[in-house]
């Protein structure tokens, strides 16, 4: 035994567009090489993401590497993805270095100024990750052919030169033009870019493969490379996507089912409104589980219909998104809803402040509004504050519980805004941060017995006994038969990791993979 550090084996999977699916596929590598024994850990250098994970130290990184990192069955860190871009505005995002806020910057000044520094973070984080684990899966972003950003990549192409990854190209034939879209690619890379490519993978496919035969046959014969497998597309994964595009994918994905989409008569109408900020979408993903709830979205008022429950989401932007409510006509739709119509209103992180009665941000954090009217269905009133808080928490509630029994729930908070109540009030949530046992507080607001409440806590609804609690509350008052023991989500969502590598496995040729890496065997770190 020596003390020598071996590097981890690497490999890079690319894509030939945004959203063909390079998340998913790379969360699925990770749980098969951890089922077959290998200690994997997930890797993107750089990522553009509204939809936010929070480490156990309380950092902020991409929802696809908290994932990802789920998938492997480790805790998340800064390491697997160091730059975090967060869009504010057009042209400009906030850019978060190793889960802490660095600045806000426009496109050119991140390009021309930032990227050289941003290099050597990610080389250094990469760097820690090879020399703890077997394995190091890394994901790219958008397309290795962005020619007019190549010059100064940092997760593409570059980034498998320096991690020395073989890279798996993936294409979406969903989108069409799947031969086109590889071929292309291939076209704009360089020799040595193209020469890392070391095989396809076909994502998404619906129908007889044979059909298709043909024209792998071409494609292997054009490019000298192998199509490794054609993914079937898989319903209902049951895990997390990361950022809007794939919400769009859903959506669209449902517009093409809306006949078994219906309402049924004992079910929830549940409207999430798609603020344009919307972030951390996955919230709300355990209530498409259920089978007890019709759940939507709801961009226009025009598509308002009549919902028993409608949620506010978090946002980037908490004040211009209200403005946005307010000039839309949705804002007076949801006050309307909830005092006169006796309907259920919920708001999480954004969504809590906004029913508030007053949003402050007199120096100018998150937006050029220095006061703005919330919706008043809260007694509450938020400042904003250049300080982000991000931390992990777990507690009790109290809000939906029966017989003065509590209900444990956990979650993680993001925001820059502070909360303060405008009356005195029993706080609906008690939490504390997982890496403190002493700062135990209350947390969120609720008005009219629980018809109305909010919380900062992300993950709220992943909780099992509480959202079916408050499910089986809403039933109650509507009339409808409560519902017993129901979806456990979190259960639900580790077997689902199992389902999707099971699924690619079946279509990938895994034993070319493993000779890409050069791996055979998992072997001891310390015998070597």
């Amino acid at each position: 035994m020596t003390n020598k550090t071996m590097q981890a084996a690497t490999l890079m999977v690319q894509g030939t567009a945004s959203d063909v699916g390079k998340s998913i596929l790379t969360a699925a590598l990770c749980r098969i090489l951890v089922q077959d024994g290998w200690q994997t850990a997930p890797f993107k250098s750089q990522n553009m993401s509204l939809n936010s994970y929070v480490t156990f130290d309380g950092k902020e990184i991409g929802r696809a590497q908290g994932v990802q990192a789920d998938a492997c069955r480790i805790l998340a860190t800064t390491d697997m993805n160091p730059i975090l871009l967060k869009p504010k505005q057009d042209m400009v995002a906030q850019v978060v270095v190793h889960g802490k806020p660095y600045s806000d910057l426009d496109a050119r000044t991140y390009r021309e100024t930032y990227l050289p520094q941003a290099e050597v973070i990610v080389k250094e984080a990469l760097s820690r990750l090879r020399s703890q684990y077997d394995v190091v899966v890394l994901e790219g972003a958008g397309s290795p052919a962005e020619v007019n950003l190549k010059d100064r990549d940092i997760v593409n192409m570059r980034l498998a030169g320096w991690a020395e990854a073989p890279v798996l190209l993936v294409a979406d034939i969903d989108r069409g033009g799947v031969f086109a879209s590889i071929v292309g690619t291939l076209e704009i890379l360089t020799p040595v870019e193209r020469d890392r490519v070391k095989g396809f993978i076909i994502n998404k496919f619906r129908g007889d493969v044979s059909l298709l035969k043909p024209g792998l046959d071409w494609l292997e014969e054009r490019t000298g490379k192998p199509v490794l497998g054609v993914i079937p597309y898989l319903p209902q994964l049951g895990i997390e996507d990361e950022d809007s595009a794939s919400l769009d994918s859903k959506r669209m994905q449902s517009k093409r089912n809306e006949s078994s989409q219906e309402k049924q008569a004992d079910q929830l109408d549940i409207a999430v409104i798609r603020l344009p900020r919307l972030s951390n979408f996955t919230d709300f993903d355990p209530l498409q589980e259920e089978k007890d709830v019709h759940f939507r979205y709801i961009t226009h008022l025009s598509e308002w219909g009549e919902p028993d429950v409608v949620l506010l989401p978090g946002s980037k932007n908490t004040m211009d998104d209200l403005r946005h409510l307010n000039e839309s006509g949705l804002a007076e739709r949801v006050k309307v809803f909830a005092q006169n119509e006796n309907g259920w209103v919920a708001g999480i992180c954004a969504g809590y402040q906004m029913l508030g009665a007053k949003l402050l941000d007199p120096n100018g954090y998150e937006s050029d509004h220095p006061e703005l009217e919330g919706l008043g269905l809260l007694p509450t009133e938020t400042v904003f504050t250049s300080e982000k808080r991000t931390v992990q928490v777990q507690g009790s509630s109290t809000l939906f519980a029966e017989n003065g029994t509590e209900i444990v729930i956990d979650g993680y908070e993001i925001h820059m805004g502070r909360t303060r109540y405008l009356q005195e009030m029993v706080t609906p949530f008690q939490i504390k941060s997982l890496s403190s046992d002493n700062d135990l507080h209350g947390d969120g607001a609720a008005a009219d017995h629980g018809r109305v409440w909010g919380t900062y806590l992300h993950g709220i609804l992943h909780n099992d006994d509480f959202r079916r609690a408050w499910l089986n509350r809403i039933r109650n008052h509507k009339g409808l038969s409560r519902i017993e023991g129901g979806l456990r989500f979190k259960e639900r969502r580790e077997a689902a990791f199992d389902r999707l590598a099971d699924h690619v496995r079946s279509h990938l040729d895994m034993q070319r993979v493993y000779e890409m890496m050069e791996l055979s065997k998992p072997w001891n770190r310390e015998d070597v």
